[in-house]
């Protein structure tokens, strides 16, 4: 049902715009001989259309359009201005207030009820297209939310792929991208950008798809040699995920690539030093070196908790970026946590094993 509001302080004029507007099929008339009390209604209700006449005490026409549009919410409102054949000038004004139609005193009937039904109709036109752009919105979000769930999926399939071929522990990579997020959240990254960086962490290693099995699955210390194969997982995981357009990927692509960098330039595959380091590559690193010290390999003890985050304040400054570290200890209660949430045992008896 349409909502017209009448405004004039002329009581007879109100009677006729009443009578006149309520042939209009759907349409429910309210009429104020205040404009200032109308003001106050409009605050609470949201008119269709208002038929406002210029010349009034107190509050004239003008000052009233002035005032409605000050209300964010009611500056889609229609307005119809009525004013005399010689307020050429007002009228000019109340265009440029955001008045869409005038009408001329004396009004005609006829014409008074196909203006009002043609500016109805164009302000269901605008609603309508309102709604369609909010369905489509909606649909996009829907659509896009849909493709992030698909890509989400890829980036933890690919990395348990390369999780097999690795004697690692199956929670490594869930505590290891939480660890991540804690240090994203404490250099005061962006929500989006921790989450992306949590998601994609979990491909750091994914190169190791490419590693030799007698390499990768060696017991043993590495030599010289085969270090230097083991190494070039780090660039054979960026080279899968390279050229994908998800920002998912990509930014995984940036971690498998960099998150063996160390921050005095000692690190590879480019031997980049400090900030040169992509700053999600640098997160990365402090969390995976210590989820790899305090978990147990077949060919080694986990290491004490304490330990490990001695190993990382040590290495600040050479292997680690400090900031990285210092954020990550200072989120030291949220890592014990996480350590004992998804360690594949309780955090005491990884304490009794390790000593």
């Amino acid at each position: 049902m349409a909502s017209l509001l009448v405004i004039d302080d002329n009581s007879t004029n109100l009677t006729l715009f009443r009578h006149l507007l309520q042939k209009i099929e759907d349409a429910q008339v309210q009429c104020f001989a205040d404009a200032t009390v109308a003001l106050e209604w409009c605050a609470g209700n949201e008119p269709d259309l208002i038929l406002v006449d210029y010349m009034m005490p107190v509050m004239d026409g003008l000052e009233f359009i002035r005032r409605l549009q000050a209300m964010p919410e009611r500056r889609d409102v229609a307005i119809v201005m009525v004013t005399a054949d010689t307020e050429s000038d007002v009228r000019h004004q109340a265009l440029a207030l955001g008045a869409q139609d005038f009408l001329t005193k004396p009004v005609d009937k006829e014409e008074l009820i196909a203006r009002v039904r043609n500016l109805l109709a164009l302000r269901q036109s605008r609603r309508n297209l309102a709604n369609r752009a909010a369905w489509l919105a909606d649909e996009v979000a829907k659509a896009t939310a849909t493709i992030a769930a698909r890509e989400k999926e890829a980036i933890l399939r690919l990395s348990r792929a390369a999780e097999y071929r690795d004697p690692e522990t199956g929670m490594h990579l869930l505590r290891m991208s939480n660890y991540t997020r804690l240090v994203a959240a404490r250099l005061g990254l962006p929500a989006a950008e921790q989450q992306l960086l949590m998601e994609a962490a979990p491909m750091h290693d994914v190169g190791k798809v490419g590693t030799p099995d007698h390499i990768l699955l060696k017991p043993g210390r590495l030599t010289p040699e085969e270090f230097e194969i083991m190494k070039q997982h780090a660039s054979i995981g960026y080279e899968i995920l390279r050229d994908s357009a998800s920002p998912l990927f990509q930014c995984a692509a940036v971690v498998a690539r960099s998150h063996h960098e160390k921050f005095d330039g000692s690190g590879y595959p480019l031997s980049l030093v400090g900030d040169a380091i992509p700053l999600h590559g640098r997160i990365v690193a402090v969390a995976d070196v210590f989820d790899a010290l305090t978990s147990e390999r077949p060919y080694k003890k986990a290491w004490l908790l304490e330990d490990a985050r001695k190993f990382l304040a040590d290495g600040a400054g050479s292997h680690f970026d400090p900031a990285c570290v210092a954020a990550f200890v200072d989120r030291w209660d949220e890592v014990l946590e996480i350590r004992s949430r998804d360690n594949d045992a309780p955090i005491a008896d990884q304490l009794v094993r390790a000593a």
